[in-house]
């Protein structure tokens, strides 16, 4: 990445970054490449570009004009060294996993993880030979008391996707480099325009594309960036043996979605803050889970490493039972019931069942609700809310 790009701001680098409208005949996005075989002018051209496989066009599964337009401006946005498109955000957790830990490793990952990463953990890296040790989310420096010498990766999250806490990732980072141990984060939740991880510290940023990058709940899509070209190359090889390439669909549908992901994003952090505000005041809630108000645990830490946030919060009822809180689910009208999150539309899930720790108790005093708000006028969304809870 030049120099003059990286002094752009992030909505010009959104809309500029990845084109490349002079290597597709002028078109202002480049088009949908659907290919699988690359032809070679010559048996010596073939033969040489074997031996780099990676850089530019060699057969579809490596890479399209598409794909890499794409992970052009992931990166750009995410300021690292390359990025990674793959078929999922799961895909990129495991193949950042996979990448650098092998039998006799130990990873840390936090205790707030998202529960498919911790499944991964606790059943695929466990037959593989790989110890798996959760931390408290809110640990900080003090992970360096956990820190073994064959421990090779620290993975975070922050905020965890159903109980936000905000890590000290500059602390953890700090502490596992002098152990040379690597930082893989999920970065889902802030997107690369609200955290940047390689200031940070991080050595490995990993988006659920499928969330509001594509940005319209109809894409499947997960991109690794990498801080470094050694650690691209590891990551890249990975994925080639493992056989993840992406659809040309779905990469073109991502770097849509990508164009306007500071204008969504926006408004989705706006109504989220409006709907958080409205709902802690309401005598149902017990306490609001949101990392950008000023009384949440974590909002000091949010606010020195994070420059906005995303539509994702929770709220914690007062006690009450699940017949109630299923009452109140039922009732909703435009928020839908689903486990996604980051499209256009707003969604509501009962949390508490995804909440799994192993090291820290998660005792919030009653049942744990996830909200994402999406696009819709605020307004509505609040009086959807006001009419669903006069079901309890």
């Amino acid at each position: 990445m030049t120099d003059k790009i990286r002094k752009l701001k992030p909505s010009t680098l959104a809309a500029h970054v990845g084109r490349g409208h002079a290597d597709h005949q002028g078109a202002v996005n480049p088009p949908v490449y659907h290919v699988s075989t690359i032809l070679y002018p010559d048996v010596a051209t073939m033969e040489e570009r074997g031996t780099r496989p990676f850089d530019g066009m060699t057969y579809g599964r490596f890479g399209t004009p598409t794909t890499f337009a794409l992970e052009e401006a992931v990166c750009a946005l995410e300021g690292g060294y390359r990025s990674i498109a793959v078929p999922s955000g799961l895909a990129a957790i495991t193949l950042v996993l996979e990448s650098f830990l092998k039998c006799g490793d130990h990873v840390l990952v936090s205790d707030s993880v998202y529960q498919p990463t911790r499944r991964y953990c606790d059943g695929h890296l466990k037959r593989q030979g790989v110890e798996t040790t959760y931390y408290d989310p809110l640990i900080g420096a003090d992970i360096a008391d956990l820190i073994r010498p064959n421990t090779k990766l620290v993975f975070v999250e922050a905020p965890g996707s159903l109980t936000f806490e905000i890590q000290d990732i500059p602390a953890i980072a700090a502490e596992a480099h002098k152990k040379g141990a690597l930082v893989a984060m999920d970065n889902t939740w802030a997107t690369p325009l609200y955290f940047k991880p390689f200031e940070k510290g991080v050595d490995l940023s990993i988006q659920a594309a499928t969330k509001y990058i594509v940005g319209h709940a109809d894409a499947m899509m997960g991109v690794v960036t990498c801080a470094s070209q050694d650690l691209w190359q590891t990551v890249k090889a990975h994925a080639a043996a493992h056989g993840l390439g992406v659809g040309a669909e779905e990469a073109y549908l991502a770097l849509r979605g990508l164009r306007t992901l500071p204008v969504r994003l926006e408004r989705h952090r706006e109504t989220a803050i409006l709907l958080a505000t409205w709902l802690k005041h309401r005598p149902e809630v017990l306490r609001v889970l949101h990392p950008a108000l000023p009384e949440d645990p974590g909002h000091k830490l949010w606010r020195r490493d994070f420059t906005g946030s995303c539509g994702l919060f929770g709220f914690i009822f007062q006690p009450i039972g699940k017949d109630r809180v299923d009452a109140f689910l039922n009732a909703l009208e435009l928020f839908g019931l689903g486990y996604s999150w980051g499209g256009f539309e707003s969604l509501a899930i009962p949390a508490d069942s995804g909440i799994k720790r192993t090291v820290t108790s998660w005792t919030p005093g009653g049942p744990t609700i996830r909200l994402h708000a999406g696009l819709e006028d605020a307004d509505d969304l609040i009086a959807d809310l006001e009419q669903a809870l006069r079901r309890l």
